[in-house]
């Protein structure tokens, strides 16, 4: 096989080795095609005239499930499983047994090869891991033969700009050459000569990484904050796990080399964690990833790219969070991920370094090529590789003008957001980590609107110990000062879960089991939280917001622990001097309770991105449906109008968080509807304040009312608000 040059007689020889060395009556190898097509290349047992004639989906039959999960499948009885797909040209009705496995290199999956018998059988462990070696080795081979028609795809659209929506985590914009970071060289050997002498390498290599792990905790994430090294602390634990570590010297002593053994270990558990339903536990596979290319550069594998010098952009399917801090380290300028979530170590590494991150962009890391030009607009959710001299422009052109408005917005720091008729507004911002915190006076924010405390638990990976949650509380609260905190009490569920947290697979998790719900059916965990808020705030005033209210039972109920806690904290003489508690208005349901709300309710805050994901039944992740809804649209501005003016006649504050109002003209909205208080991210708080100060409120407010009685149906007044305000000098670009 070595020695033939075409790949057709080498396929061909492996089919006919591997079924004698299996016993097995058939052998096939199938080779993906574009269009995520299967098609049989190669096979001993099946009709010779299927080859290159059957085809199967991923995600079809058998062969095609194994390659959409990236898992073996060991079938005993293949043709009565669900999954099989009956091709009548290949003759393989007489079979019963399957083994079909993925071939993969990396976390790409290349083909599947398949053994089959007639009498039913489970194949073996060992028999598993033997076809897994021989895909390891296919791998190769097909990668090899396709190199040269890869290279000319690759520079066919070389010219041609590709466009890309995500999602932004990090807000930011930013142009620069694109770095692309891939797969480190595939292992030179894969069998091992000596494997006593491979374990003795691997285990020198698992304590020089472990080494390498413990100077980056002392040197960048020192630097980075108390988050960041939190993060990092959880990946020591997993690059000292003896689960997967185990496992690698298990598969040495099999007969592979570390290297080969590190590839096998990491395809083992992407195509677990791909099975996997908790979000939190699918986003540990990037740290997994991470510490194996570290394992396998200290085993002697080939380095990672050279620096690219200051402002490249990474593209990457996933990213670890030691790796983030490596490529920060070499002049990293933006991030696009894949893969990713607002929860992601990755996410809380590069908020902390402020680097601007796009995820969600399918298909960019293999449509990237490296040190091309690309535009990364994490503001907007849109990522541009190639991008035309219009389009490079246009951003360098509103690059500038960003800078300019920034320099000039500095200015109101010290500045009251006040505006030009005298009426004095409110501007928060919202924080969830001790790094937001010196944002406070940095911004000149009136206080934190939206403290989310399970950030800090998502950081850590699991609850804190109740001081150490404490110490955080005191932390925020001696930072605000005299300005007014409102602690959100855990949202969790949804797409935050936390590993070892008890949480069914849901169909709908934004509809599910989430937030209060969790708190009220685990009140001990809820009360525990209350109760170090208590202790941190003894003396002063406490703010909790309860958030996903849907009932108002739910807020008595919620209320009734928190005054449990209050109770108890007076008797050990360090209870508050104030506490208040509030409800987040998400759900539509409770707009149809307000009268009964607002008794219960010292304060209220609309959560925009919820509310308006439910007021329309469209998903806000969702970069298909981005443009379909407006939130400056007549039913959302009739609803906060609505809200606002029940809550102002029952003397209850009401105020709105989430990323709607961190833009100046949602914003501008927002306060034309009678809401007086915005909680925004502290980047936003300048732009706000700068159109607050160029604003005549109650011009606006007559205008805004008249636009939207001549309102038809749910139209968009985006347009017509976004007039107005070039027309009477408002700040909103």
């Amino acid at each position: 096989m070595a020695r033939a040059t075409d790949l057709a007689p080498r396929l061909d020889g492996l089919v006919r080795l591997v079924a004698a060395e299996f016993v097995a009556e058939v052998c096939s190898v199938y080779v993906m095609r574009p269009g995520e097509i299967l098609e049989l290349v190669a096979t001993e047992g099946l009709r010779p005239e299927a080859v290159h004639r059957t085809r199967l989906r991923v995600g079809e039959g058998i062969v095609g499930t194994a390659a959409a999960e990236a898992r073996p499948l060991n079938l005993p009885d293949a043709q009565n499983h669900p999954a099989f797909a009956y091709r009548p040209e290949t003759g393989e009705e007489p079979f019963a047994s399957m083994l079909a496995v993925p071939v993969l290199r990396g976390a790409e999956v290349l083909g599947v090869i398949a053994v089959q018998n007639r009498a039913p059988r489970r194949y073996a462990e060992d028999e598993v891991e033997a076809l897994e070696t021989v895909g390891m080795l296919l791998a190769e081979m097909l990668h090899g033969a396709r190199s040269a028609s890869a290279e000319v795809a690759l520079s066919l659209p070389g010219s041609m700009a590709r466009h890309f929506e995500g999602v932004g985590l990090t807000p930011g914009i930013v142009m620069g050459p694109v770095l692309r970071h891939g797969r480190r060289a595939a292992p030179r050997a894969v069998l091992a000569e000596d494997p006593e002498a491979e374990l003795r390498r691997l285990t020198a290599a698992t304590e020089a990484m472990q080494r390498a792990v413990d100077a980056l905790l002392e040197g960048p994430a020192r630097a980075a904050g108390q988050e960041p090294r939190e993060v990092l602390e959880a990946y020591r634990l997993i690059a000292a796990d003896q689960g997967w570590l185990g496992r690698i010297a298990a598969v040495v002593r099999d007969g592979l080399t570390a290297e080969a053994a590190v590839e096998r270990v990491l395809a083992e558990l992407r195509a677990r964690m791909r099975q996997v339903a908790d979000p939190y536990l699918r986003e540990r596979l990037a740290d997994i990833e991470d510490l194996a290319g570290r394992l396998i550069d200290h085993l002697g594998g080939t380095a990672p790219e050279p620096a690219q010098g200051e402002g490249f952009i990474l593209i990457a399917r996933r990213v670890g969070p030691a790796e983030l801090l490596d490529y920060h380290a070499r002049g990293l300028a933006g991030l696009v991920l894949e893969e990713g979530s607002p929860t992601a170590h990755a996410t809380i590494i590069a908020r902390a370094l402020a680097v601007p991150l796009l995820a969600g962009c399918r298909g960019a890391t293999d449509s990237a090529v490296p040190g091309e030009h690309a535009v990364l607009d994490a503001d907007e959710g849109r990522l541009v590789l190639r991008p035309d001299a219009e389009i490079v422009a246009g951003y360098t052109a509103a690059l500038a003008a960003r800078a300019a408005r920034r320099a000039t917005e500095a200015g109101y720091r010290d500045v009251e957001p006040r505006t030009r008729d005298g009426v004095r507004l409110t501007v928060m911002i919202n924080a969830g980590l001790l790094m937001d915190l010196p944002q406070l006076a940095e911004t000149g924010a009136d206080g934190i609107g939206l403290f989310r405390t399970e950030i800090a638990w998502l950081a850590r990976g699991g609850l804190p110990e109740l001081e150490t949650e404490e110490a955080l509380y005191r932390d925020v609260l001696a930072a605000a000062g005299d300005k007014p905190v409102i602690f959100r009490t855990i949202d969790l569920g949804g797409d935050k879960l936390l590993p070892g947290f008890s949480h069914a697979e849901e169909e709908n998790p934004a509809l599910g089991w989430r937030s209060l719900r969790i708190g009220l059916d685990r009140p001990a965990m809820l009360r525990r939280q209350l109760r170090a808020m208590l202790a941190a705030a003894a003396g002063r005033r406490l703010l909790v917001m309860f958030p996903m209210v849907t009932t108002v039972e739910e807020l008595r109920a919620a209320k009734s622990l928190l005054e449990a806690e209050r109770r108890a904290a007076e008797r050990r003489g360090a209870a508050p001097a104030e506490v208040r508690a509030g409800a987040m208005l998400e759900v539509p349901a409770l707009v149809w309770q307000l009268p009964a709300l607002l008794e219960e309710a010292a304060f209220l805050s609309i959560g925009s991105n919820d509310l308006t994901q439910f007021l329309f039944a469209a998903d806000r992740g969702n970069p298909r449906l981005a443009g379909r809804y407006d939130f400056l649209s007549a039913p959302v501005l009739d609803l906060l109008e609505q809200v606002g003016a029940a809550a102002a006649a029952a003397g209850v504050p009401v105020g709105l968080c989430g990323e709607a109002a961190a833009r100046p003209l949602e914003a501008l909205a927002v306060f034309g509807v009678g809401i007086d208080q915005v909680s925004v991210p502290a980047a936003a708080v300048p732009a706000v304040k700068a159109m607050v100060r160029s604003l005549d409120l109650a011009a606006f407010r007559t205008f805004l009312a008249n636009l939207r009685r001549s309102a038809r149906g749910g139209a968009s007044l985006r347009a017509d608000i976004a007039a107005y305000a070039r027309d009477h000098g408002i700040a909103t670009e």
